[in-house]
């Protein structure tokens, strides 16, 4: 480990960064590329090994070209497909995701999915190339980036699941996952291990069987059966999901969701709830009084547009604020179901 930086070495390097910025990284984001700059230069001064420069070196490389081909796409929605990649085209699984995309793609959302064959594939042939994006990994065996989106633009290939899997979740504003092997576990538990924590924003998450087929029931049963009562988890975790062999049904389980609801972000220490449209009278006193266990302090209050530390973000979006505690996303789940219906006939009931 090197000594550290003297205060003459300290101010020399800021200057060093100040100018270099100023010259090839300004705008709106240049402090950010400065603090970047500067923890390039504590990793030299750390010594840190040539392998683990070149997975950081690797993996800003990765996420700059994914982030540059997603952005042109950003205010469109889309949906990460997951499934086996060893699935057949004649498999009711395969025929089942393709209905799935299809039924996607006519209301206007893309789809992701790793870009290999079987179910990947299936989401690819469903949407069509044009409303597709594949995000690939590379491996020694088994797979391959499928036909359909091979060549495409909106392709990219990852060294690292790590940075595949953020944009798996970062682009996505619904999940679905259909019958697959340990990928399609990893990616199921991390995306709800992700929404169950606070770590991503909510989303819909569809857990797909073909007609009559028994894999997810089976699953959410082992997910009762050891995680719910053995106290793994909450009963309103359970809500997190949805189980169905009905593409219709898992189609409405996501577009329903953002019928009200558009996004949510924190600002200092209230999370802010963005509206596509604003309540109802009523709506307002029934969900403080059914949900304020949800709060650490006040009440869950509505505003007419952004906060001061939004930057104007969605101007023309109502907001609900709340003191949220952090944990009960299972429970938001439900009051976020309740909102998205509270107009339609026996909203009451929620």
């Amino acid at each position: 480990m090197s000594k550290p930086l003297t205060e003459e070495q300290r101010a020399a390097r800021e200057a060093a960064i100040e100018q270099f910025v100023a010259q090839f990284a300004s705008g709106r984001d240049a402090d950010m590329y400065a603090s970047m700059l500067r923890t390039i230069c504590r990793m030299s001064k750390d010594d840190t090994s040539r392998g683990d420069v070149k997975i950081v070196e690797r993996a800003l490389a990765e996420l700059r070209y994914a982030f540059k081909t997603f952005a042109p796409y950003q205010h469109i929605p889309k949906v990460s497909i997951f499934g086996s990649s060893r699935t057949p085209e004649d498999h009711p699984d395969y025929i089942q995701a393709v209905k799935f995309a299809e039924q996607m793609r006519m209301r206007n959302w893309m789809v992701i999915t790793g870009a290999g064959d079987g179910i990947m594939k299936a989401g690819h042939g469903g949407a069509g190339k044009e409303a597709s994006f594949g995000v690939a990994i590379r491996l020694p065996f088994e797979q391959k980036t499928n036909d359909i989106i091979e060549g495409d633009q909106k392709l990219v290939n990852f060294k690292y699941f790590f940075t595949r899997k953020l944009m798996f979740t970062k682009e996505a504003q619904a999940v679905a996952l259909f019958p697959g092997g340990f990928g399609t576990q990893d990616e199921g538990f991390e995306v709800m291990t992700l929404v169950q924590t606070g770590k991503a924003e909510m989303v819909p998450i569809v857990l797909v069987d073909a007609p009559g087929s028994t894999y997810w029931q089976h699953w959410r049963t082992y997910v009762k059966a050891e995680l719910l009562h053995n106290g793994m988890i909450s009963a309103e975790d359970m809500h997190l999901f949805k189980v169905t062999d009905d593409v219709e049904e898992a189609v409405e389980e996501i577009t329903t969701f953002y019928r009200r609801f558009h996004s949510s972000r924190y600002v200092r220490d209230r999370l802010v709830l963005r509206l596509n449209s604003p309540l109802p009278e009523g709506a307002l006193d029934h969900i403080n009084e059914k949900y304020s266990e949800i709060l650490d302090s006040g009440k869950i209050e509505a505003i007419p547009g952004p906060l001061s530390d939004e930057h104007d973000e969605f101007p023309d979006k109502p907001r609900l604020t709340l003191h949220f505690n952090r944990r009960s996303h299972g429970r938001l789940r439900l009051m976020l179901d309740y909102l998205n219906k509270v107009d339609m006939p026996a909203a009451a009931k929620a």
